[in-house]
């Protein structure tokens, strides 16, 4: 990594300090101002770190205004057109794409750690029949170290890798697990013969007098497709707020489970995993097709509360490249879906299309992203709405474990400690009661 110097001048003194510049692979070179206050007694203030890198990285690259993601150095058009998710997965904890030897044998690690403790299924009847599905797994992940303790040496890189596998093979068993506790169904165990999506639809949908798979209810090629790119793309998206609390938590040397526990609760958040929701919930509004016009006209309003969803992105200034990928197999699921005549469906294709053609849109660049589309396809695919975050934590596992991974073998990591800028009461002294007006 080079080195170049940065100056900062610090007006109220005159006082000039020279600071390393780092220029990494790709993207915007960083000042290193860890000495900034040592130098010249002063903090940075950057509400929502919106300026400020706060880790190495080398797992994902996001170039926002040209459209660009990549993991490990792959753009995601090539992966989501050739890889698996456990492919991808592997990449992103690894650094390279697997040889099919360690592929089959990551895949079949996997299988073998998907299984929960028996004692986890009492777990489960400690929530109410109407606890949101979130709830019940940022509880069921932050209990696992109580299940899974005789291998938690954070310093034994093996054990690290271990507990990595099993949080990416629990995951999608213990968020079936919170659906069907529910909707009052038993729960179903993993079967090892099954493919990663296939076996989490199973798991969701099997009833106990057939078997989902074999008998009448086969997962058709459209819905694995579709599922197996919506992991792809969501497997990681570097410094996010759910990612950044997986890396703060780690850095106090918390368990992993712990840590993947505190990173679902900040996906939880509307503003960060809810957006695919709120999609649904804006066409709820809008209610049909004909009153597209007068909704757009309210989204172009600035005085107006009314919000369009899905379209443009905070990170992607251009376009949102997930959403170009992910919009050939949008149709091709709704196709599918055609014969529940749902007027939901209808109505998202028509205010894609009415947007797409909109000059102001086009001119803010305002692409429906990839929110818009996975939305419409998990509810195409009976995905209930309250599992759309859930399902946004299947996938996104893969890259928490992989930032965990990365972070925890950096030899010089530090405990996350960020200052602040204090505007509370300057010092004073305590009054007795009966003095106080």
């Amino acid at each position: 990594m080079k080195k170049d110097t940065v100056s900062i001048i610090d007006n109220s003194t005159g006082r000039e300090e020279e600071f390393p510049l780092l220029k990494g692979t790709l993207g915007t070179p960083t000042a290193e101002i860890g000495t900034l206050n040592k130098k010249l007694g002063i903090f940075t203030f950057d509400p929502g770190f919106m300026a400020t890198a706060s880790c190495k990285s080398a797992i994902t690259y996001i170039d926002g205004d040209q459209g660009v993601l990549l993991y490990r150095g792959y753009p995601i058009d090539q992966l989501a057109k050739n890889s698996s998710f456990l492919e991808v997965a592997y990449l992103l904890m690894n650094g390279d794409l697997p040889t099919e030897t360690e592929l089959y044998a990551f895949v079949k690690e996997i299988n073998q750690h998907s299984m929960l403790h028996e004692a986890l299924r009492g777990f489960f009847d400690g929530f109410h029949y109407d606890a949101h599905p979130m709830a019940m797994m940022v509880g069921v992940v932050g209990s696992l170290s109580a299940f899974y303790h005789s291998e938690l040496d954070m310093n034994d890189p093996e054990h690290r890798r271990i507990s990595a596998m099993r949080m990416l093979a629990k995951i999608p068993t213990i968020a079936a697990a919170s659906y069907r506790h529910s909707v009052g169904w038993p729960f179903v165990y993993p079967r090892l013969d099954l493919e990663y999506c296939e076996n989490f639809m199973n798991m969701m949908f099997s009833l106990p007098a057939q078997k989902f798979i074999d008998e009448g209810h086969y997962i058709d090629p459209v819905t694995v497709k579709a599922l197996n790119l919506l992991f792809i793309l969501h497997a990681d998206h570097e410094q996010n707020a759910s990612t950044s609390t997986v890396r703060l938590a780690s850095s106090t040397g918390a368990n992993p489970y712990a840590c993947i526990s505190a990173g679902i609760g900040a996906l939880w958040g509307p503003a960060h995993g809810g957006a695919n929701e709120a999609v649904l919930s804006m066409l709820a509004e809008i209610g049909s097709a004909d009153k597209i016009p007068e909704y757009i006209a309210k989204a172009k309003d600035k005085n107006d509360p009314f919000r369009l969803m899905g379209f443009g992105h905070r990170v992607y200034k251009n376009f949102d490249p997930r959403a170009t990928i992910i919009r050939e197999t949008c149709h091709e699921v709704l196709e599918k879906a055609s014969m529940d005549n749902d007027p939901l469906f209808e109505l998202a294709l028509a205010l894609e299309e009415y947007a797409l053609k909109d000059e102001y849109f086009i001119e803010k660049k305002l692409y429906p992203n990839v929110d818009f589309y996975s939305g419409i396809i998990y509810k195409a695919l009976n995905i209930p709405v309250d599992m759309f975050t859930v399902m946004f934590v299947i996938a996104r596992t893969a890259g928490w474990v992989s930032h965990w991974l990365e972070m925890m073998a950096e030899p010089s990591h530090r405990i996350g400690r960020p200052r602040q800028l204090y505007t509370g009461q300057p010092r004073r002294d305590y009054m007795d009661i009966d003095k106080r007006k």
